[in-house]
């Protein structure tokens, strides 16, 4: 019986034992490997230790902050009093890395070797990390003053450090083809891109304007606004949009102005006042008239859905040509996802029928409002990056409007979204000079700026169809 007992403790001791051991591992394995993180239950936070070189320690809440060792952060795309509530992000915390480059890179003759894998339709450009490249920027904010708004250019403002500018973006296990000027006009020799959203799209619009002509002068270029309606409006103070056109390559890049994608047209046109009608589930008329047009089409929206907006601009919103009774879609938020659907969907229809159409919905642009919002004193005075240290590793988009909207169609994603939220210092913020006195624009990018990477991945994706086009 003694015996059996001895036995019995043994082999208790023993599992315990083992418990331990493995308990000792998982906690072990739990610190030093980030991707455990994805077990996490869906409201929890994740808290993860400073790294050996004593980067910032990051919490990453799926309630959409983040705080840092220096203070809270804000790490989620809202609407106007949290009206978005379908981001998250899952960023990992990883050493601060240089710019990741063979000793075929270091050279110009070595650039076929860099792009080996540029290719590759395996490789997620929305996963990867910021690292430093003293090669930035890609022109002057000094001199791009033919395409680039003086607002957005922080080279003209009061704004004294531009290490943002040194920040290249590079993808997780895949080379980016680099971009250059010669092979994206060549690519798009007798085509059209056009951008169609809000001002973030004018933004991308702008940003790529400059990235052809290097920010310098160029009398190349021809306005051929007039051939898509792009003019000045009786009495207005722009038009809805600019066209220019690369005399060499007969290329055309264009924006027009459709801050949430659908349809606007006036309810009364013989009263000034009048309200428009907001069709949720009809394209811009610009869409309809000119996608026959257009080569590359770069959809955006969503920073105007908010009442604000919509009352402020006398939008109202219709389904089915009459005024909405859909209680769901008296939420803005819903009203905005089924806009998205709409729009994506009604693009995929038209594929077949322009064959050369390559399109893509370009996922929302996070803002960086702290303590408070746009109108209530929030601010993003931060100038050293969010993303040292940090890796996006996530495989969904942290936009999951824009990704479920595109899922099971032909509109690629271009998704922006989780690494343009870890670079929280890249905004205008207070620096531009005819800005009200505490009012910070956290939304808005310095340009250079992150819209180039945008447009960088946008280029990759062009890259990788036109060989296998080719």
């Amino acid at each position: 019986m003694k015996a059996g007992f001895s036995i019995f403790k043994s082999t208790a001791f023993s599992l315990l034992l083992v418990v331990l051991v493995c308990a000792t591992v998982l906690v072990w394995a739990w610190q030093r490997t980030p991707l455990l993180t994805a077990f996490l239950p869906p409201n929890s936070l994740l808290q993860l230790s400073p790294d050996k070189d004593n980067q910032p320690v990051l919490t990453v809440g799926r309630n959409g902050t983040a705080e840092t060792s220096t203070g809270l952060v804000e790490a989620e795309v809202k609407h106007d009093q949290k009206m978005e509530t379908n981001l998250k992000t899952d960023v990992q915390i990883m050493e601060f890395a240089p710019p990741e480059r063979s000793e075929n890179t270091s050279s110009t003759t070595g650039k076929e070797q860099y792009n080996e894998n540029v290719n590759d339709q395996g490789c997620n450009y929305a996963k990867g990390k910021w690292v430093l490249d003293n090669s930035r920027p890609l022109y002057s904010g000094f001199h791009c003053n033919q395409w680039l708004s003086h607002m957005w250019a922080c080279r003209l403002m009061q704004r004294k450090d531009f290490a943002y500018e040194k920040l290249r973006w590079q993808p997780k296990n895949c080379q980016m083809e680099e971009f250059e000027v010669s092979k994206f006009l060549e690519r798009m020799r007798d085509k059209t891109l056009a951008f169609v959203g809000d001002s973030l799209g004018r933004q991308q619009f702008q940003s790529l304007m400059c990235m052809i002509t290097g920010g310098k002068e160029s009398h190349d270029v021809k306005d051929v606004g007039k051939e898509y309606g792009l003019v000045m409006p009786h009495g207005g103070t722009r038009p809805n949009g600019w066209a220019y056109r690369f005399s060499s390559t007969n290329t055309t890049v264009l924006y027009y102005w459709s801050t949430c994608l659908c349809d606007l047209e006036p309810i009364n046109t013989t009263n000034p006042e009048t309200d428009y009608a907001m069709h949720l589930d009809r394209p811009p008329g610009f869409l309809r008239q000119f996608l026959h047009k257009l080569d590359v089409l770069v959809l955006n929206t969503g920073h105007h859905w908010n009442r604000g907006k919509l009352k402020a601009n006398r939008w109202v919103m219709y389904v089915g040509g009459m005024p909405n009774t859909n209680r769901r879609l008296a939420m803005i938020g819903d009203a905005k996802n089924f806009t998205i659907h709409s729009i994506v969907n009604w693009v995929n229809s038209q594929l077949p029928k322009h064959p050369h159409l390559k399109a893509f919905y370009r996922s929302i642009s996070p803002r960086h409002f702290v303590n408070g919002d746009w109108n209530t004193g929030g601010s993003c005075d931060n100038t050293t990056p969010m993303s040292i240290g940090m890796e996006v590793l996530q495989d969904e988009s942290s936009d999951y409007s824009a990704g479920n909207a595109v899922k099971g169609t032909g509109v690629k994603l271009l998704d922006i979204t989780a690494l343009s939220q870890l670079r929280d210092e890249g905004h205008i913020s207070h620096y531009r000079t005819t800005a009200a006195k505490g009012v910070h624009d956290c939304l808005h990018w310095c340009l250079p700026g992150v819209p180039d990477t945008w447009n960088e991945i946008l280029f990759a994706h062009i890259s990788a169809t036109s060989v296998i086009n080719s």
